[in-house]
């Protein structure tokens, strides 16, 4: 009798293409991996994977076995949520986040699917978006928000929302809040997300553009950071206000109406076309909802 563990392990190599990156999805080692499609084996008595040139190319045997396997796991997940519903579907999922959302509405995700589904485990890694857009396309990650879509044709992009951006800067740096020309804004070095960024690259081709290529940026891959050199006069900073809401509110920082139209952050949430189709596009919706309610609310307060 076939182990449904074991046909799991199977799918998982052979859709990541190699035993390493199907350990490290599953959290296990090698040899584990190994030992279960080598059990598999030998129940099926066939050779699922070549040899050579590397271990996760499947045989003709493989291939096959492959395309019932992937009907026999959708189909037992059918039956449990058919049976049990969310109480009993149990997983364990892998979100990828870029920081900006961990400082906007990550922890309202967080508890609505907590809530949704209270069988869910969540492991939540928050990265660049290569580094996101890397880890949704090897299958080390089942969800990843970008910034901009995923242009893989084994993801699904969908698009999330937009984060208006603005200038800003402390209250104790002498720029005009209304009315301020570039000249002033960049009078001091312009701080914001790190270098080979779409806003680092947009913000500095603007720059070049209107007569200030000799204009100082300074970068961060940490908004901590970038919010900290702001607060501390260091320079003016271009970031999404929704990001600053408390230093906005209680006037430490203030928005600099200089009649600049920045483009905003725009974010897609990925998922591989592979995965268990339901609760991704369960998780997805969700998050869209979450992510577009929380900047409705933010911009019926006029806080953005």
């Amino acid at each position: 009798m076939i182990d449904l563990r074991n046909l799991e392990t199977f799918v998982w190599v052979a859709r990541l293409g190699g035993f390493r990156l199907a350990a490290e999805k599953l959290n296990m080692t090698q040899p584990a991996i190994s030992a279960r499609i080598a059990l598999l084996e030998e129940d099926l008595r066939l050779q699922l994977f070549e040899t050579r040139p590397r271990r996760g190319v499947l045989t003709p045997s493989g291939q096959e076995l492959l395309r019932y396997a992937e009907r026999i796991l959708a189909l037992k997940d059918d039956m449990v949520r058919a049976v049990g519903g969310n109480t009993s579907y149990k997983v364990a999922l892998k979100i990828g986040v870029p920081e900006t959302i961990v400082h906007t509405w990550l922890a309202i995700l967080v508890d609505t699917l907590s809530r949704n589904h209270p069988t869910l485990t969540l492991d939540v890694e928050v990265d660049s978006t290569t580094n996101l857009r890397e880890g949704i396309s090897t299958g080390r990650l089942d969800i990843a928000i970008t910034n901009g879509p995923c242009n893989d044709p084994k993801i699904r992009s969908e698009f999330l929302c937009a984060f208006p951006m603005a200038w800003m800067a402390s209250t104790s740096l002498p720029i005009e809040r209304n009315g301020a020309d570039l000249a002033s804004l960049t009078a001091y070095p312009v701080i914001t997300f790190r270098r080979g960024t779409a806003p680092y690259g947009t913000i500095r081709e603007f720059l070049d553009r209107n007569g200030f290529a000799t204009a100082r940026m300074f970068a961060s891959s940490a908004i901590a950071g970038i919010v900290r050199m702001g607060l501390d006069g260091i320079g003016t900073c271009v970031l999404p206000p929704a990001v600053l809401q408390q230093e906005l509110l209680d006037g430490r920082m203030v928005i600099l109406d200089a009649g600049i139209k920045l483009p905003p952050l725009d974010f897609y949430v990925n998922a591989s076309r592979d995965a268990d189709v339901w609760l991704t596009q369960q998780i997805t919706d969700t998050t869209i909802k979450v992510a577009r309610a929380s900047l409705e609310r933010l911009a019926a307060d006029q806080r953005i």
